[in-house]
């Protein structure tokens, strides 16, 4: 493998692994020069402009360049031109209209950044992050909404593994609707996994990734399972002559066992595609159907969103969805909110207080997670156990909902860094929510 394809193909199961423990980190290096987030604007550089663009302009799949730095700043906001995806409608209701009370304090909100000395502003911290979008809810109105770069307000962003915490919660859903067990095998619902890792796995194991999988993601192996992952979900080109799995289908029931389910947590993409499955299979319609009617529909989108499908047509769990902003925030200010909005109880209030209790912090432990001690991982969520109880959706390159119940606050994020590690933007990201919920607290 050459060291240029290594490296965009870092980037490339970076879209669906939420990246950051010690170990893998350091694989994801940060650029030893990359531009910063003013001269790697890709409106400034003209990516995709012209009929046809000039050649060094375009970007496309095949060739890798639309997971390279700084081509993916315009990738991300243009995903379904590059990959085959689905419709993820917002219904025909009205659209749920967001209070305004914009602020004009919170740029000049000061923290000091993780391991560092000085200290840095609200402002500088989104140009450190590369953020494409981002907006504040505090007590149920925007207080804050600013974009850059290809991003606008009615524009969709590619969410990455924060896709896995809207279908973790759907599948919390049917467990409590009693469509799942979660004290049961796996393979109760999919047998035709009993010869794989997954044979003796619960669904509670899923879940919260204390799954014990042979799966390496050493990017530089080009034997590592983590290609296979790529290739049967279409986040990577089929070589010539490929005939490895086509599919979540084909690929999942490859997976080996290696080590004690339940042991502890190691974050591994092949169980939010699990889950996926599990959903379809107990449901009888398709994930992103049960993410439009079990959510969506019932938000009061702005607008449609849309969800990349592997090559036999299945939403890709680890990290496909594409969706507003503001309506990415209304997905996480529902959570706030025990599962209501828009006039209706869309989560169950156990479901949702079930994610907020979280997981193990000592099986979490096992992950390496530096920036993120302390924490634990419950049905596809991050959860802080901080004292205000704040819990996240996380996708690498910067996709973040941050949920703080005790500051009624919630952060939607949208960004594209050139690294995919969120331990490179945890350190100027998670205390700037912190600051900025108790700026917000004192100054209400």
């Amino acid at each position: 493998m050459s060291k240029l394809l290594s490296s965009a193909c870092a980037n490339i199961l970076g879209f669906s692994l939420a990246l950051g423990s010690a170990l893998v980190s350091a694989q994801m290096m940060r650029p030893p020069a990359a531009l910063d987030a003013k001269e790697s604007d890709p409106i400034v550089m003209g990516w995709m402009v012209g009929a046809p663009p000039p050649n060094n302009k375009i970007i496309s799949f095949q060739d890798l360049s639309y997971m390279q730095f700084p081509q993916l700043r315009w990738s991300f906001s243009h995903w379904r031109e590059l990959m085959p995806t689905t419709n993820v409608s917002r219904g025909i209701g009205k659209v749920s209209v967001w209070p305004r009370a914009e602020r004009s304090d919170i740029d000049g909100v000061s923290f000091i950044p993780m391991g560092a000395q000085a200290p840095m502003t609200w402002a500088d911290s989104l140009a450190a992050n590369y953020t494409d979008g981002i907006v504040v809810i505090h007590r149920g109105r925007i207080v804050y909404e600013r974009y850059f770069g290809a991003l606008k307000s009615n524009g969709q962003h590619i969410a990455h593994s924060v896709t896995k915490s809207f279908f973790g919660t759907i599948g919390a859903m049917l467990v409590e609707e009693g469509l799942l067990d979660e004290n049961a095998l796996v393979t109760k619902y999919l047998p035709e996994l009993k010869d794989s890792a997954f044979g003796d796995v619960t669904i509670e194991q899923v879940f919260d990734m204390t799954t014990a999988l042979k799966f390496s993601e050493l990017y530089t192996d080009p034997k590592a399972e983590i290609w296979d992952f790529a290739r049967a979900a279409g986040i990577t080109p089929w070589p010539a002559g490929y005939s490895g799995p086509h599919s979540m289908y084909e690929f999942l029931p490859t997976v080996i066992k290696q080590g004690e389910h339940g042991a502890g947590f190691t974050y591994r993409s092949p169980n939010a595609e699990l889950i996926t499955w599990l959903i379809r299979r107990v449901t009888g319609e398709s994930a992103a159907k049960n993410l439009e009617e079990k959510i969506f529909a019932k938000l009061g989108a702005e607008q449609d969103a849309y969800i990349q499908v592997d090559p036999y047509g299945n939403a890709v769990g680890a990290g496909g969805l594409n969706l507003g902003l503001r309506d990415l925030a209304r997905f996480g200010e529902m959570m706030r909110l025990g599962g209501v909005w828009n006039n209706q109880q869309i989560v169950p209030t156990r479901v949702v207080q079930d994610i907020q209790r979280g997981g193990s912090s000592a099986k979490f432990v096992a992950g390496g997670y530096t920036t993120l001690k302390g924490w634990s991982y419950r049905k596809l969520w991050w959860v802080s156990h901080n004292a205000h109880g704040a819990y996240m959706a996380r996708g690498v390159h910067g996709q973040a909902i941050y949920i703080d119940p005790k500051a009624e606050m919630v952060i939607a994020r949208f960004g594209s860094a050139p690294w995919a590690s969120n331990i490179f933007l945890d350190p100027t990201s998670l205390p700037a929510y912190e600051a900025l919920a108790l700026h917000l607290m004192a100054n209400d």
